[in-house]
C-alpha cells in the first residue's frame, strides 16, 4: 500500500474507487445517496492546489493497475483561513484496520504545515468510526453541535510540539510517503 497526494491523473481511479464503495459507505461520506461520481465531481476532487485544497489517497497494486482504496482531504474555509473542512472515506474491505487514523494523522500534519490550526466536519451523528478518529486526533474540541441525524464538530489540530496525534502503533503501519 502507498499513501500519496492525489494527482490530476487519478480521475478514473477515483471514480472506480467510489463505485466499489457500499451504498452505506457512500452515504456516510456524502450524507446523501451518490451512486456515482460525475465527471465534474471527479475533476473537482482531483483538481487540488496543494495549499487550500489538499488530498491524500491510499492505493494498492492490482492486475489492472493502481487502485485507490481510501481518500482523505481538507478544504480551507474561505471565511477563516486557519480552519479547513476535512473528509475521509475508506473502502469497505479496508475499514477497521487503522488506515483511517493513519490518513487523518497525515492529513492533519499536512494541514498544520500549511497554516491550518483547526479542522471542521459535518458527519452523520451515528458515524461512530469518524467520531472516534476525531477524539483521538483532536487537541481540543472548540465547537460541537447537532441537528437531527447530522453533527458538526470543530477541533484544534495537534502540532509536532503537542505530542498528540494518532497512536504510535498506527504510525508506520502503512507504506508510502
Amino acid at each position: 500500500m502507498t499513501i500519496r497526494p492525489i494527482q490530476a491523473d487519478d480521475t478514473e481511479r477515483l471514480k472506480l474507487s467510489h463505485d466499489r464503495l457500499s451504498p452505506e459507505s457512500r452515504y456516510r461520506r456524502f450524507m446523501s445517496a451518490k451512486p456515482h461520481l460525475t465527471a465534474a465531481d471527479a475533476q473537482y476532487l482531483v483538481d487540488i492546489d496543494g495549499c487550500h485544497h489538499y488530498a491524500l489517497v491510499a492505493t494498492v497494486a492490482e492486475p489492472e493497475g493502481e487502485a485507490i482504496v481510501a481518500v482523505a482531504r481538507f478544504v480551507r474555509q474561505p471565511d477563516d483561513p486557519r480552519a479547513a473542512e476535512f473528509a475521509i472515506v475508506v473502502g469497505d474491505h479496508w475499514q477497521g484496520q487503522g488506515l483511517g487514523g493513519e490518513l487523518l494523522g497525515r492529513l492533519a500534519d499536512a494541514a498544520v504545515t500549511r497554516g491550518v490550526e483547526r479542522f471542521r466536519a459535518m458527519m452523520l451523528s451515528d458515524n461512530v468510526s469518524i467520531r472516534r478518529l476525531v477524539e483521538r486526533l483532536a487537541v481540543q474540541v472548540t465547537h460541537r453541535s447537532g441537528s437531527g441525524n447530522v453533527s458538526e464538530v470543530e477541533f484544534e489540530l495537534p502540532t509536532r510540539r503537542d505530542g498528540a496525534g494518532p497512536a504510535p502503533a498506527i504510525i508506520g503501519a502503512w507504506g508510502g510517503s
